[in-house]
């Protein structure tokens, strides 16, 4: 064990942290929702894990340790997590990026048969009692295109494959696109997402959140999609314009959407997604396995061991690009 305490930052009133008992077989562990619950044990911290604490917990924290090396936010969205004076600093920050990506994969997929089957009009039915038999689409053959061809991306279009979808990825890097992934048909740069817009019948949204993704895809690129197509949204809700979505809903822009995010969560009561029948709901869980808590912890464990021997760490962020 290592004797510099290692600080847990949690939302107030969040008491569900699992596997503490093997954390603390690791270093000595302070939890906390305030910054004065830290005041003492910060100054020889090294290690910070921001299990749910809020930007401003985090921000004030790491002001009183003056030793911190290494942040890790459970989350693999960033938005609480970095801050300027972070960012200018050397300390390294790490992300759960891809332990829940197979959920979120799922999800997609779940959307795409949930409107080529009309699985709604279904129940509908169902529970109307009426006997109704209606043509339906196949997804063998579509088109799906994934905005953010990252670890989320790369599980949805492995998805997609199983279904024989045609798949399009997009990048906002795609200098760092290995050269061989056979999972995607082509893949664009951001500058021509117009061009892959247009040719999809699903688009998953898998951006993370940074200045240059916010409302990433708006007017011009609703405008280029089909009329049939339905949109997936599993990164950050403000990267898509929200108010511009609504109203290709209601207007029938597009056949439909998918949400697992929202520009603000919980979504509000009275707010028009609730009521449009053509969009799928889920309210940010769509990852939420029986043990996405503790698949989470249980990579943090395996990062702290890899920290104490000096080995390189999983995922480390660019934090100069949010990501």
């Amino acid at each position: 064990m290592n004797d510099r305490p290692l600080l847990v930052l949690t939302a107030p009133g969040d008491n569900n942290i699992p596997l503490l008992s093997e954390l603390r077989e690791l270093a000595p562990i302070v939890v906390g929702d305030s910054a004065q619950g830290f005041a003492t044990a910060a100054a020889d911290a090294e290690i910070i894990l921001n299990w749910t604490g809020p930007l401003a917990l985090l921000r004030e924290v790491f002001r009183l340790s003056r030793r911190v090396l290494w942040i890790h936010s459970r989350s693999a969205g960033l938005e609480e997590t970095l801050f300027p004076e972070l960012i200018a600093t050397n300390v390294i920050v790490t992300n759960s990026k891809g332990i829940f990506s197979p959920s979120l994969g799922e999800f997609a997929v779940g959307a795409i048969l949930y409107f080529a089957k009309d699985f709604r009009r279904m129940i509908r039915n169902q529970m109307a009692g009426v006997w109704e038999p209606f043509d339906i689409t196949g997804a063998s053959g579509q088109t799906l295109g994934i905005v953010g061809y990252g670890s989320i991306g790369r599980a949805v279009a492995a998805r997609a494959r199983a279904l024989e979808m045609n798949v399009l990825g997009l990048r906002m890097r795609t200098s760092q696109q290995p050269n061989d992934d056979s999972m995607i048909d082509q893949l664009y740069g951001p500058e021509q997402r117009l061009e892959m817009l247009s040719r999809c019948d699903y688009v998953a949204v898998t951006l993370p959140l940074t200045e240059q993704t916010r409302g990433f895809i708006a007017h011009a690129e609703f405008a280029a999609m089909k009329k049939s197509a339905v949109v997936i949204n599993l990164g950050r809700g403000p990267t898509i314009d929200e108010e511009v979505m609504v109203k290709m809903l209601s207007e029938n822009g597009i056949r439909g959407a998918a949400l697992d995010v929202f520009d603000q969560e919980p979504l509000r009561q009275g707010h028009p997604f609730y009521s449009l029948e053509n969009v799928l709901l889920s309210p940010h869980c769509a990852d939420h396995t029986s043990d996405w808590q503790d698949n989470a912890m249980r990579f943090f464990l395996g990062q702290v061991e890899r920290f104490r021997h000096g080995e390189t760490l999983f995922n480390i962020v660019n934090k100069s690009l949010g990501y």
